[in-house]
């Protein structure tokens, strides 16, 4: 659950250091012309025939049993993305789309379907089972399951009272 609300279909979560979505604070202001926002200039950095495909959705949930993640890659096979554990608790999930290529005599009337690169990351709790994480893909959505340590139970011990 977000706690920023979702406008025009984009969710943001404040709590993700590796989100994004970068809070501009002169978003809005008079500047000159010549002045691009923070925000403009970060996205900037994703050349244009990736940037619809350079965010890809991704759900993350916490169930009793273990962290969940799914990611939306439709037209993807497996060996196109691939998942990764760095550093011991940061979850890397990237692929790549390549674009069709273009041949002589065709003639190409709609071009909406994205190509290029994408990469997200997550900063994985203490809890997580890092060693014992799991992947699917079915239907063009991929499935990590991280699995969660039991919440250690403190050791209660009665101390008797003297007197």
């Amino acid at each position: 659950m977000s706690l920023i609300p979702s406008f025009f279909g984009r969710r943001s979560n404040v709590f993700d250091p590796f989100s994004l979505d970068v809070w501009d604070p002169f978003d809005g202001f008079p500047f000159n012309s010549n002045f691009r926002s923070l925000s403009d200039q970060l996205r900037s950095g994703f050349p244009s025939e990736t940037a619809s495909f350079a965010g890809a959705r991704i759900d993350w949930r916490e169930t009793p049993a273990a962290h969940v993640f799914k990611a939306d890659v439709p037209g993807l096979r497996k060996e196109e993305v691939k998942v990764e554990v760095e550093d011991g608790r940061i979850l890397q999930i990237s692929g790549e789309r390549s674009r069709e290529q273009e041949e002589k005599g065709d003639t190409w009337h709609r071009v909406e379907r994205s190509g290029g690169k994408f990469m997200r990351r997550f900063r994985l709790p203490e809890d997580a089972k890092v060693d014992q994480v799991k992947a699917a893909m079915e239907n063009g959505v991929l499935t990590v399951t991280v699995p969660k340590e039991e919440a250690k139970r403190p050791d209660v011990k009665s101390v008797q009272i003297s007197g």
